[in-house]
């Protein structure tokens, strides 16, 4: 995924973001009329004139004082509920990226890793519209105004206000960038280094316990929290010097509109003496220049316009970033999938390929994974609708090759089998042999070289979520959610009633362990912490039956069973699993006699 890519999808549509913009630059406008207004009126009251003449002002101040906070909340409540939406659809847009690519195409992040790019540096992106395009836009916008019009008053106090705010857009940027720009650059990377060591420590605190590691590991802890401590400083050192920069500028930008404006009221002053009534009026009209409120107003107007203008600089800051996030949330994400599948048998390198569009449902853009090959002529899709467990497809591999994105090993080669419905199939090798490889081809979570059909139909013709649903993969080590029993076997079937998780248990053995365990309500504990390795097997195949698999692949089902309760495991999970089924048994070690129909020895 490019990292332009994902700064568009960060940036909210036009059509939902102008609203924030006006409403920022009414807000913005605002203030600086309340504050010019406001000068006005108190040196315009000091004449005493009549409070006819001050109504309107007054008035006007009323109303930017009201403005500003109205159009304040406004921006706030508009702008956000934007920049929120366009996160939404970006989270959708890259899970949907993802899910194609899992598991297989993300292993090469870490956990902890993944994490902070997945939440913390996506919900930096919400800086992109909030931080960095809005601010600029509204400063911009409003500076201009402020200039225009102070020049329509004075012209030399218009040029002097412009140079201010040129020069300190160009110093506060270059503080910025020399105080914090490494600062904000590394403040993502270091936050996700903290998040992956906090989590090895916390994963893995009872083996560190074990072999006295604890120390060690909360040391190099520390030593990320200060680098992380230290980068933070340094981005708030930057800010700091920022508005340092503003305020001074702003203090000169005040003080060159009085050198400018203090010799045109001089002027006016001495036309005004040889003159009475609209004479003097002319005449200061006809030297351009100006009386005593409209000085106050160009003495004051600097120091509202640097408090918006003020925001530009950090805006370069926080596009820093902000683009730092986007280029690790688009490094999560490969750019493309590749799709070279070799047909002459040779190992390929490339995650499977499928044929809709992971970004068309969520943000209506243009897949960056192509369509996958048609299918052929008068061919369709293997139904497994309703009861799967009636057509059990007829798998099968010829010349089958596979292996790891990016490795050299862990390859299976030129795999050929026939998987007939109902048949157990048990599949052996020395570690490395690439057993769980094949599994994983077989679920298409990897491409494979070579011919994989189901029922007489190319398995890369048909949509991933169509082989999925036909074959179904009991992993080695199943995943357990940290929650109760019924939680867990829901996440497969999510509409299943009690009675019918309680026949599952039954049909897997379990019904009693759950009964004494205080019902479906039982908790699991932390990736199943609270059952043994053969509980969490057996609530694997709960899974399968309850999602209806026609056809299942057991991987190492007995890997974490002592070797006495082995082969007891697998006669009731193969029983479990009901003759109608196809069952792929996937074994280190032999299985008893009788239990398998093939058996195939990878080299």
């Amino acid at each position: 995924m490019l990292t332009s890519e994902v700064l568009r999808l960060a940036q909210p549509r036009w059509r939902i973001f102008a609203p924030g913009v006006l409403f920022g630059v009414f807000s913005a406008a605002a203030a600086v009329a309340l504050l010019a207004t406001s000068a006005w009126l108190i040196t315009r009251a000091a004449d005493e004139p009549p409070i006819l003449f001050l109504s309107a002002a007054i008035v006007g101040v009323r109303a930017a004082a009201l403005g500003r906070a109205c159009f304040r909340y406004l921006e706030r409540l508009s702008s956000h509920d934007a920049a929120f939406r366009g996160l939404t659809g970006l989270r959708v847009g890259i899970y949907e990226r993802l899910v194609p690519l899992a598991p297989d195409g993300v292993r090469g992040t870490k956990r902890g890793d993944l994490l902070a790019r997945l939440v913390g540096d996506v919900d930096e992106l919400q800086n992109l519209p909030l931080r960095v395009v809005q601010p600029v836009l509204t400063s911009v916008i409003v500076a201009v105004a402020a200039v225009v019009g102070t020049f329509i008053l004075l012209p030399a106090a218009g040029i002097a206000l412009a140079v201010a705010l040129i020069v300190a857009f160009v110093l506060g940027t270059v503080v910025n960038s020399r105080l914090a720009g490494r600062a904000e650059r590394d403040l993502a990377p270091l936050r996700a280094d903290f998040a992956e060591r906090t989590l090895d420590v916390v994963s893995n605190l009872d083996v560190l316990v074990a072999f006295d590691a604890v120390d060690a590991r909360l040391d190099s802890l520390r030593d990320t929290e200060a680098r992380l401590t230290a980068a933070a400083l340094g981005k708030a050192s930057g800010s700091g010097a920022v508005a340092a920069v503003v305020s001074l500028l702003a203090g000169l930008a005040t003080l060159a509109a009085l050198l400018v404006g203090i010799p045109a009221l001089g002027l006016a002053t001495a036309g005004a003496s040889g003159a009475a009534g609209a004479g003097a009026a002319a005449s200061a009209s006809a030297f351009g220049t100006i009386d005593g409120p409209v000085l106050a107003m160009l003495a004051l107007v600097p120091i509202a316009v640097f408090e918006v203008f003020g925001m530009v600089p950090l805006a370069v800051g926080a596009w820093r970033q902000v683009r730092v996030s986007a280029a690790r949330v688009a490094d999560a994400v490969p750019a493309e999938v590749p799709l070279e599948i070799p047909v002459d048998g040779r190992v390929p390198v490339a995650l499977p390929a499928d044929r809709r569009a992971p970004f068309a449902s969520a943000l209506g853009a243009a897949s960056l994974v192509p369509a996958a090959p048609p299918l052929p002529t008068g061919a369709t899709v293997p139904s497994v609708s309703g009861d799967s467990t009636r057509h059990a497809p007829a798998i099968e591999l010829r010349d089958l090759s596979a292996r790891w994105p990016g490795a050299a090993g862990e390859a299976v080669e030129r795999v050929s089998l026939s998987i007939r419905p109902g048949e157990r199939v048990l599949v052996t090798g020395v570690s490395g042999a690439g057993k769980t490889t094949l599994a994983h081809a077989l679920v298409r979570f990897l491409e494979y070289g070579g011919s994989y059909t189901v029922d007489g139909v190319e398995a890369r013709s048909l949509p991933q979520a169509e082989v999925r649903r036909m074959i179904g993969l009991c992993e080695q080590q199943p995943y357990l959610f940290d929650a109760n029993l019924r939680q867990n076997l829901l996440f497969a079937r999510d509409t299943a009633t009690d009675d019918e998780l309680l026949a599952v248990l039954d049909r897997v053995g379990l019904l009693d362990w759950a009964e004494q365990r205080g019902g479906l309500g039982a908790a699991l504990g932390e990736h199943g912490a609270l059952v043994s390795g053969g509980q969490a097997q057996r609530i694997a195949l709960a899974r399968v039956l309850l999602t209806d698999f026609a056809v299942v692949v057991f991987d190492e089902p007995t890997a974490n069973v002592d070797s006495d309760r082995a082969d007891r495991l697998l006669v009731e999970l193969l029983a479990a699993a009901g003759p109608e089924r196809s069952v792929l048994l996937i074994s280190h070690a032999e299985v008893p006699p009788g239990l398998v129909t093939q058996h195939l020895r990878l080299p």
